[in-house]
């Protein structure tokens, strides 16, 4: 290799020092150690920048020159070697290419058809099978409306009232067959035909029908949702119950959109609301999030527990995108049972700038509603409008039935009923914080004070944290569904709920494996959520009621901010428990339509893995939290509380933990041994929680 100063390693432009013939031969015996050295250092450092030449040029004894000019022809070099390897490469897979293409050509002169073991159709042939298939078609048809018109005059009534071919009662099937040898008069083998036909044509209808009823139903949904979109007065007025609230005049609408109740009991009542909102979200990604299932859930998980698409079907010349879907829907607690949907999902682009989702149910046959409160979704959805700015302007509709048969329950009876459980409102605040959370957290600045610092600051490391503390506060949402629960009622039936326990397998990815006991309460506050919400997050007094943190304090070691509020992060928590490097990783966050804070135990250790770039999805890990809402009652002398609790208004407040039983065996039986534990954790936090509030005397 050598040394010059050009890339032909010629000497020119620099002094040329002169050498003995011995020198000469100790100058080539050097040299060759300096390749040597500089092949080693070129293997680990291609690039070495001027600092790294001049140390080069101190060891090696050379000029900084040679070494810059030296790493220049070698880069060359390499580069030629590694095209010309590439070349060699590329030729073989083209000549290999090329021989499967000869070989192929040369099979398909010899291919032969597989019905007949004949010559392959030449496409002349082609052309002429297909005429004659249509021909044949059309024959079909004719003979069809032959053999319908034949039924129809046998029997008395139209052929479309005919349900099938079938001998009705009455009919003998010697008496059918003697109708036709009578009228028919083409032949018997003609006729036989046509029956098959006939039968073979009801049965592949039954599909396209069920296609066609869907096209239907989204097409009459869609139009009456733009309506209600772009009316006001006096089709949408204010609430009388909630004035903040705009609902359906029942009047005004059923005079626009007359239609049956799906129930017809006297449990069964409608649920309507439209509300509107500025997110930040660009319109197209909110469409992409509402029509894929999964990122559906990801937008709302404090209120859509499960979702997924049953089936794409396709639209033809009416556009858009048409799913039938499966929605459960939640209002996180215990107490009030979970409604569900089957339902048509119909997404279209009324300009360049607007889109409108509606959603309606449809009687799916081959599922079944088994939720104990039923429900039905009359055309609801949303209106999407882009802002030209990363913002997007939301109109949201709910207009739902459904049929309470069992009561809900009397702590959330007033939430429920005046529509603020599952109303529009409940349904914007949430998109509004969800879509704010993924634009703040990705582009916040951290606070870190711990070994985390500079680590957790990085925008990877702080996008798997988001990542991480959004699939637990997915979990803890889930759990609280809670079927199969057991009713412990230990505490005062006044303004509590008792104590709810479930009992379940785990073998899912991301939590601990063996028996998980979870254990909810609701409780009614005399604060609102902003008070609780700032009282559960304030970590000076996080001890007065965390039993977890066994009256020690806490402090707060990292921060990532999620929204305007201050209160809106994920935050990691070390308790200063002697003897344990146990931390806390938290989220906390509230909206208009309520506050949740869930938090969960997590080892440094596991920290550090995710922020190292682990996949999240195997850190096992089993939330608690606390959920705030309004308790939906307006005043001391709103006509619309139907709640027996007294005075003003409040908060509702669901305690819920989740405990590991076992890790190794799986008992059938229930542990009553850890269900006590979980009912005294229940217990103590509730009492805690009273004393800390002042209200311990609250029943």
């Amino acid at each position: 290799m050598d040394f010059g100063y050009g890339g032909n390693g010629s000497p020119d432009d620099h002094e040329e020092t002169s050498h003995s013939l011995e020198g000469k031969k100790n100058y080539h015996r050097h040299s060759a150690q300096q390749i040597q050295q500089l092949e080693a250092f070129f293997k680990e450092c291609p690039h070495p920048d001027e600092n790294q030449r001049r140390r080069l040029s101190m060891e090696l004894g050379l000029d900084t020159k040679q070494i810059k000019f030296w790493f220049q022809n070698k880069r060359t070099q390499t580069k030629a070697q590694n095209e010309r390897a590439d070349n060699s490469s590329l030729r073989t897979e083209n000549e290999r290419i090329h021989c499967e293409n000869l070989a192929i050509v040369e099979a398909l002169k010899s291919v032969i058809c597989p019905a007949c073991g004949g010559p392959p159709f030449r496409e002349e042939d082609r052309q002429h099978g297909l005429q004659k298939l249509m021909m044949e078609n059309a024959r079909l048809k004719e003979e069809h409306a032959r053999v319908s018109n034949i039924l129809a005059s046998f029997m008395g009534k139209p052929f479309t009232e005919i349900q099938s071919l079938s001998p009705s009662p009455g009919y003998s099937s010697d008496l059918l067959a003697q109708a036709f040898s009578g009228q028919a008069t083409e032949g018997s083998s003609h006729l036989t035909h046509s029956k098959d036909t006939i039968s073979a044509y009801q049965l592949s209808g039954i599909q396209e029908m069920e296609k066609t009823l869907m096209i239907e139903t989204v097409t009459s949904a869609m139009d009456e949702l733009v309506k209600l979109l772009r009316v006001n007065a006096p089709v949408w007025v204010k609430s009388p119950a909630d004035q903040g609230r705009c609902a359906l005049h029942r009047d005004s609408y059923d005079k626009l959109f007359p239609k049956a109740n799906h129930f017809r009991t006297t449990s069964a009542r409608i649920e309507s609301s439209k509300d509107t909102i500025m997110v930040e979200m660009a319109a197209i990604h909110l469409v992409e999030m509402f029509l894929d299932s999964d990122k559906w859930v990801d937008l709302f998980p404090t209120i859509v527990t499960k979702a997924r698409t049953l089936e794409a079907i396709d639209t033809g010349d009416l556009g858009g995108s048409l799913q039938l879907m499966y929605e459960q829907m939640h209002i996180l607690s215990p107490l009030v049972a979970p409604r569900e949907f089957f339902f048509l999902r119909y997404c279209r682009q009324l300009d360049s700038s607007i889109w409108v989702v509606v959603d309606v149910s449809y009687d799916f046959k081959e599922t079944e509603n088994s939720s104990s409160t039923l429900s039905w979704r009359l055309p609801s959805g949303c209106m999407i409008q882009d802002m030209s700015n990363g913002k997007s302007k939301v109109t949201w509709i709910e207009h739902v039935q459904v049929d309470d048969r069992s009561l809900t329950h009397r702590l959330y009876r007033d939430l429920v009923c005046v529509c603020q459980a599952y109303g529009a409102k409940r349904w914007v605040a949430t998109l509004q914080r969800m879509c704010e959370r993924f634009a703040y957290s990705m582009g916040s600045r951290t606070s870190p004070c711990h070994e985390l610092e500079g680590v957790i600051d990085a925008p990877e490391g702080r996008r798997r944290i988001v990542n991480l503390s959004h699939r637990m506060v997915k979990n803890f949402c889930s759990s609280l569904s809670m079927s199969n629960k057991l009713d412990f009622p230990h505490l005062s039936e006044s303004n509590n709920s008792g104590i709810r326990v479930s009992v379940r397998k785990s073998n899912e990815p991301g939590q601990p494996r063996g028996m998980i006991v979870a254990a909810a309460t609701s409780l009614w506050l005399p604060f609102s959520c902003e008070t609780l919400f700032d009282f559960f997050i304030n970590q000076k007094i996080r001890a007065q009621w965390d039993v977890l943190s066994n009256g020690n304090p806490v402090a707060e070691i990292a921060h990532i901010s999620c929204g305007t509020r201050t209160g809106n992060c994920i935050s990691i928590i070390q308790p200063f428990v002697p003897k344990q490097n146990m931390l806390m990783l938290q989220e906390s966050c509230i909206d208009p339509s309520g506050a949740l804070v869930v938090y969960a135990p997590i080892d440094l250790p596991a920290i550090t893995e995710v922020i190292s770039g682990e996949d999240t999805g195997k850190i096992p890990i089993l939330p608690s939290g606390i959920i705030i809402s309004s308790d939906g009652r307006l005043d001391k002398g709103s006509k619309a509380s139907t709640s027996t609790s007294i005075g003003k208004p409040g908060s509702l407040v669901t305690v819920a933990f989740q405990i590991l039983v076992c890790c190794n065996s799986l008992s059938k039986q229930l542990n009553m041994e850890s269900v006590a534990t979980v009912n005294t954790l229940i217990s103590s936090t509730v009492q805690k929680i009273k004393e800390a509030l002042d209200c311990s005397d609250l029943d």
